[in-house]
């Protein structure tokens, strides 16, 4: 068995020695514990990943035209700030 040797922070540290008592464990189990689930999540994953590619299934979204510029979007949406605000009012009023 390995040895690992590693800075944290204080704050980082009190969190876990904190949540290892209420589990009444050691630090060192709940850290190797908590990086078994960690590295075994990010494996699976890259497992899945690797299937959908191999099977060609992966999708990637690729937008149908680009977006429009920003003086476009901003022509585009001229005076929906008034409706918005007319509608906000109305709504607020009737309460």
């Amino acid at each position: 068995m390995r040895q690992l040797i590693t800075r944290i922070d204080d704050e980082l540290h009190e969190r876990l020695r904190t949540r290892a008592a209420a589990e009444g464990r050691s630090v060192n189990s709940l850290v190797k514990e908590l990086l078994d689930v960690a590295l075994s999540a990010v494996d699976e994953r890259a497992r899945v990943a690797a299937r959908v590619e191999a099977a060609g299934l992966r999708i990637v979204p690729r937008p149908e035209r680009p977006p429009p510029s920003r003086d476009a979007a901003i022509a585009a949406t001229r005076g929906a700030g008034r409706v918005a605000s007319a509608a906000l009012l109305a709504d607020r009023t009737s309460r």
